[in-house]
């Protein structure tokens, strides 16, 4: 596939106008709030593995609604004092399969929270989170359950779970509040990218090839799943166009990255049809956070960088993650 989108020099200028519902905050405040109604409840659970450098826990903790949420959480052998945390969401369709494939971070010296997604786990990852809540009808995967409403949309619950996953992640004696992270690919990305707009007080955002972001031009780009669920949904649906657009509104991240204050790293591929640059430029042009790079992977699709990328990111976290007062 060769590039469809804007040119790069246009990417580097888009700043669309993305309608931004007058209630957004309310609606996140009050959404948080409820669940913190619920205790955290984080339970961290040893596990046996042959990994000889990495401990290994199996997480439960409270999400939306009180739900069970799982995840682990791996930090290096024989750490005694508090670590930072990376905290990382999955993507579309995946869950937080098994210890052994997150070692990245433990083994450049960081605690790693993976995050399960809810309902989500039978794709290309396995998962051990349910997602308890029913939805209207819905086009088959996870973009438009419950979409009618920005109350019940699927999104709400998983950005809930994710907000819940960092307080949870803090919790441990081991990892250092003050210097957490958060980041994932595709919808981790996105999911990473909300939480940056709802944690004032992270040290470092990493959205990779981020999903979720400007979803009318998404929808209308590119006839790729997931964002294609939103256009099937609508083709039956027909004159629901308003509504549809008006919930997924709650959940741009566009919005969120207005929102974000915390030093961040992006990165797009100008060949991915999956979650086009122009969705993600429109998410990095609003990011207000002065300290903030987008890498560009010109000729990939939807891998992005990859391998290649996660060294950039190993160069440029660690120093954003450093102890008050170190040079």
């Amino acid at each position: 596939m060769a590039l469809f989108d804007l040119p790069l020099e246009e990417l580097r200028r888009y700043r669309p106008r993305v309608a931004e519902p007058e209630d957004f905050d309310r609606f996140w405040e009050k959404t948080l709030a409820e669940a913190r109604d619920h205790e955290l409840n984080a339970a961290f659970e040893p596990v046996a593995t042959a990994l000889t450098g990495v401990a290994v826990y199996d997480v439960t903790f409270a999400g939306f609604g009180g739900h069970p949420v799982k995840g682990w959480f791996l930090h290096p052998a024989g750490a005694r004092e508090p670590l930072p945390v990376v905290v990382e969401y999955l993507g579309y369709g995946g869950g937080r399969g098994l210890p052994h494939t997150h070692l990245l971070w433990p083994a450049a010296g960081f605690a790693h929270f993976v995050m399960d997604t809810r309902g989500q786990g039978s794709g290309w990852s396995g998962g051990d989170t349910p997602d308890p809540v029913g939805s209207g009808p819905a086009y088959p995967g996870f973009m438009t359950r419950g979409i009618e409403s920005p109350e019940d949309y699927y999104y709400r619950r998983v950005f809930t779970d994710a907000v819940r996953a960092v307080e949870a992640a803090r919790s441990h004696p081991l990892a250092d509040p003050a210097r957490t992270a958060v980041l994932g690919t595709s919808q981790g990305g996105g999911i990473a990218l909300a939480v940056g707009g709802l944690v004032p007080d992270l040290a470092a955002v990493a959205p990779d090839v981020p999903f979720l972001c400007h979803f009318e031009r998404a929808a209308t780009l590119t006839d790729r799943d997931p964002y294609r669920e939103i256009g099937k949904y609508l083709k039956t649906h027909i004159g629901r166009d308003e509504r549809i657009f008006r919930t997924l509104s709650y959940f741009d991240g566009v919005h969120f990255a207005a929102r974000g204050r915390a030093p961040a790293l992006f990165s797009t591929a100008l060949e991915d049809q999956t979650c086009p640059p122009s969705t993600v430029f429109a998410a990095y042009n609003a990011y207000a956070g002065e300290d903030k790079r987008i890498e560009v992977y010109s000729f990939n699709d939807h891998e992005g960088g990859g391998p290649v990328h996660q060294v950039v990111q190993l160069d440029w976290l660690p120093p954003r993650l450093r102890p008050a007062g170190a040079a």
